[in-house]
């Protein structure tokens, strides 16, 4: 199954183990060159490790800055998970104070990334249930769970006794 960031922030194609995202779910090789055009312009990602249990799928993205009000997780058609994201870039109202704006405190160097504006896609397995998933954002922290559905029992071979 194939990765894609959106709209609004970069894109990236990735590839989890097929095991999990078959090769059905990856996109042509146009949509991905025109990701890495929109990365080229935007030029940063929203960061994000996905953890796989025997229960659920479990989606980490580092949101520094961003409050539980400035991010937007909903469901697409065809399983695809969106996170969407957007706030000011609040290290630069906060961290220089009044007092220092006014002796001409100037950034000279900003590493820190404060997204503004972001988008995530993720198209989901098969085994996933709708349903059943959650998000909670903390210390900068965006958590995303989504349930796996049990698996189906297997069949089961009867003896057939002729008389």
């Amino acid at each position: 199954m194939s990765l894609i960031d959106g709209f609004l922030g970069p894109i990236l194609l990735e590839t989890m183990e097929k095991k999990v995202f078959p090769p059905s779910f990856t996109h042509s090789r146009s949509s991905r060159e025109g990701n890495q055009k929109e990365e080229e312009r935007n030029g940063r990602s929203v960061p994000v490790d996905i953890a796989e249990s025997q229960k659920e799928y479990v989606f980490y993205f580092d949101v520094p800055g961003l409050s539980k009000s400035d991010i937007q997780v909903t469901l697409e058609e065809k399983n695809v998970l969106v996170v969407k994201g957007g706030g000011k870039r609040k290290r630069e109202e906060e961290e220089v104070s009044e007092e220092e704006e006014g002796k001409g405190c100037k950034y000279l160097r900003m590493e820190r990334n404060a997204y503004t504006r972001f988008m995530r896609k993720f198209r989901l397995p098969v085994d996933a249930d709708l349903s059943a998933i959650s998000a909670r954002c903390e210390n900068g922290v965006l958590t995303v769970s989504v349930e796996k559905v049990p698996p189906v029992a297997k069949s089961k071979t009867v003896e057939i006794t002729v008389s």
